[in-house]
């Protein structure tokens, strides 16, 4: 039943953070002006939500130790500040699909900062295949032009893989770390160290708080990301890594696209071409050869309960 709770825990992020990148694109009409403090205000009510809850359910709630304290800043700094404010920023010049889908890259980056600092999550050969089909899924989705990589949506772009990059390298420094804290304990104080740092972001590239419309658009979109997609979504998050290993739990980030490209065709009437179908398919495979084992091994215990 373990396997199965995982499994559900895992489908149910790859919903909440597929989604959430409509949200960002929603709300970021309105806060446009100023998309770092966007995010910060996200940070503020998630973290605040999250110490209160670490407060109620655990009996440390707050880190003691030289080493707790660093696992929280690593957390605040890579994967809330640094993910969160490239992404952002970068979701203005791309669509949400498009977002998710770069962000899918994160398996791989994960998997190349898990050969340094840990040996044990390595990738078989076929593995290491899977996550080149991912890419190449990638590739196919954002049909990037040679000539022109500094114009379009190329610069929203990066951006957005240097998310990527920045979560991948978190999620592996936070289980490399030899500290034990509560998760709620860990989430609560990552948070709010990282919404300190948007804001000091913020401030610093002179965003103007301002001139943000507090529309009920935006507002609504960003009740969503702070309680479903933040609190939520990274409570299920750092107990998946604790059980599955970054590689594994960042493999979400597959799922992740068809949700964002779904849920912004819906919400938002982005179009979904025929190479964001084609891009998706690729990076199923790649996932399929991932975790082919797995899920063969799956597939015949419910043959045979079937048949039994």
């Amino acid at each position: 039943m373990s396997a199965y709770r995982n499994l559900g825990l895992w489908l149910l992020l790859s919903a909440v953070w597929g989604t959430a990148f409509m949200a960002i694109k929603a709300g970021l009409d309105p806060f446009g002006p100023a998309p770092v403090f966007f995010a910060a205000v996200r940070y503020d009510i998630a973290g605040l939500l999250m110490l209160g809850y670490a407060i109620v359910v655990v009996d440390q709630w707050l880190p003691q130790t030289r080493e707790e304290w660093l696992l929280v800043g690593v957390g605040g700094a890579l994967m809330i500040a640094g993910y969160h404010a490239f992404l952002f920023v970068g979701e203005l010049q791309t669509t949400s699909a498009a977002a998710a889908v770069i962000v899918s890259l994160s398996p791989v980056l994960t998997t190349g900062f898990a050969r340094a600092w840990l040996p044990g999550d390595q990738l078989t050969g076929l593995g290491m295949v899977g996550l080149v089909l991912g890419l190449v899924g990638v590739v196919v989705l954002a049909q990037p032009d040679p000539g022109n990589l500094l114009g379009g949506n190329a610069v929203g772009e990066f951006l957005v893989f240097m998310a990527a990059l920045s979560f991948a390298l978190g999620s592996v420094v936070a289980k490399a770390m030899d500290a034990s804290l509560p998760i709620e304990t860990m989430e609560a104080w990552s948070m709010v160290i990282g919404a300190a740092l948007m804001h000091g972001i913020s401030l610093g590239i002179g965003e103007q708080a301002s001139a943000v419309a507090w529309t009920t658009e935006g507002l609504l979109a960003l009740g969503y990301l702070s309680v479903v997609a933040s609190a939520a979504g990274f409570l299920i998050y750092f107990d998946l890594l604790d059980r599955l290993g970054p590689v594994e739990i960042n493999l979400v980030s597959y799922v992740a696209p068809v949700w964002a490209a779904v849920t912004g065709w819906l919400v938002l009437g982005e179009v979904i071409s025929p190479a964001t179908v084609g891009g998706f398919a690729i990076i199923f495979a790649g996932f399929w050869l991932m975790k082919r084992e797995a899920l063969t091994a799956e597939l015949g215990r419910i043959r045979e309960r079937l048949a039994g």
